[in-house]
């Protein structure tokens, strides 16, 4: 079958082109990673090779040096900026004081941001870890525990983009008469519902269709700590609670609750953390349409959608600040229990 050549120049130039571009590119990750290791073995032989008074300060300047300035370039230095942008103008050229905030708290809008984004901190944390504790208290009890805590942990391993995708095909909903793909619309046309509906169109229902993604993926790392949590509890302590006459509910409500209430609540607040962090769930299934903004997203389309820099990074210093609280109590609750151990 005769080669159209008029064809196959414009052809072999692109792929030649693409092939140079990857050689690049490839190129370029090879010198870094070899001047990151060149690095690394320079300041491993200065460290070996230092004596004297000098040998340990050295030692530990060059050890800490690295990480020292990577975590003030990665996270210092832009959480300064971001401060400073926030007392700026859209185009973070002139000071405005507290305007952003001031629009940050008084306009509707961002009202509706707000409430949406404590319904994820309230409804998401909770049925994450509700769930993960009533799984973790049944596959103890289960033959083949592992295989199951395995399968249930697998979605821990899936990014919460990928998982948005997939729930996105699950929530897929077509007109009436027309064969339905969406796993959650052919299960409704199952049980004689004809007509689903859109479900990511449908508000409020659309916000705890998105929060079921954060759940899914968060309930197995739930259970495995809690899990551990639970097999740590001493067997004297059940075995005088059983013999006391506790059983069942009552001693799980009086003995085992109290016992992993430190882990719950880390495990609630970690949780919390990653809710108030929601950025990927929303962005993929609706853009912070239909009702679904929520803070992180409304941070990144005030930046970088309407390039509205001041008001972007007050958000960000809004979001920070419900955020360290969490952080802060997780770290003071983790050393109160090391302290009591």
């Amino acid at each position: 079958m005769p080669t159209d050549t008029r064809l196959a120049g414009p052809a072999l130039q692109l792929a030649d082109s693409l092939w140079q571009d990857a050689a690049v590119k490839f190129g370029n990750t090879g010198a870094a990673v070899l001047g990151f290791v060149g690095v690394l073995l320079a300041v491993f032989y200065a460290a070996g090779r230092a004596t004297g008074r000098l040998s340990r300060p050295l030692a530990i300047v060059l050890m800490l040096g690295p990480a020292i300035v990577l975590l003030l370039t990665g996270l210092v230095v832009p959480l300064l900026r971001t401060v400073v942008l926030s007392f700026l103008d859209a185009d973070g050229a002139k000071f405005v004081g507290g305007k952003n905030y001031g629009w940050a708290l008084t306009s509707s809008p961002i009202h509706g941001v707000l409430l949406n984004t404590l319904l994820w901190l309230v409804v998401a944390p909770l049925t994450a870890t509700g769930l993960g504790l009533a799984l973790a208290l049944m596959v103890d009890r289960m033959r083949g525990q592992a295989v199951w805590k395995s399968l249930i942990f697998m979605p821990m391993a899936v990014s919460l983009v990928a998982a948005s995708i997939v729930f996105k095909l699950v929530y897929e909903s077509r007109g009436s008469g027309q064969s339905q793909v969406g796993l959650l619309s052919q299960l409704a046309v199952a049980v004689g519902w004809d007509d689903p509906p859109n479900w990511i169109l449908s508000q409020p229902l659309n916000s705890f269709l998105l929060m079921a993604v954060l759940v899914w993926v968060q309930t197995g790392f739930a259970m495995v700590v809690l899990s551990a949590a639970i097999k740590a509890i001493p067997d004297e302590i059940t075995e005088a609670a059983r013999l006391d006459g506790a059983t069942g509910l009552r001693l799980f409500r009086h003995v085992t609750v109290p016992m992993i209430r430190t882990t719950l609540v880390v495990v609630l607040t970690t949780i919390m953390i990653i809710t108030l962090k929601a950025f990927d769930i929303v962005r993929t299934m609706t853009g912070g349409n239909f009702g679904t903004q929520v803070l992180a997203n409304e941070m990144y389309s005030q930046s970088f959608e309407q390039y509205n820099y001041g008001r972007g990074s007050a958000l960000a210093v809004i979001l920070f600040l419900a955020v360290a609280p969490l952080v802060v109590y997780n770290i003071a609750l983790l050393r109160k229990e090391r302290a009591t151990r």
